[in-house]
């Protein structure tokens, strides 16, 4: 094994690693009888959701828990908020969050990042 690895080269090795764990995830139906969701699609899903609204990672866990118990037996979501950022982070797929503006006239990113009152309207970006 270690030869391969060497001969391969690490790098190349790893990435072939991901990818095949990123294609298991993608063909694992999150249930038998599932015709529209994968292990790697719900989880993309759920993260967004979880980013999106600013979960702590507990409400996470118990949400996992709460849908593993909603669908059906032999289902293949985790309950695991560590198996969930585990996929995505050998995907490298990194969430940054940007604030907005309350009256959706700004978003706080390049040179605006560390304002906290809006430029445009005056409203401040956190309550």
């Amino acid at each position: 094994m270690e030869d391969m690895i060497r001969d391969v080269g690490a790098e190349a090795f790893a990435q072939a690693y991901v990818y095949e764990t990123m294609y298991v995830d993608a063909e694992t139906l999150l249930y038998v009888s599932s015709t529209k969701f994968t292990r790697l699609s719900t989880i993309l899903i759920l993260m967004n959701l979880k980013v999106t609204n600013g979960w702590m990672d507990k409400s996470f866990i118990e949400l996992l828990v709460l849908l593993n118990e909603m669908l059906l037996e032999g289902n293949t979501l985790s309950t695991q908020n560590y198996d969930a950022k585990k996929i995505l982070c050998s995907m490298v797929m990194e969430y940054k969050r940007i604030h907005t503006c309350p009256n959706d006239s700004k978003l706080y990113r390049k040179e605006f990042e560390d304002l906290v009152i809006c430029s445009k309207c005056g409203s401040s970006w956190y309550k």
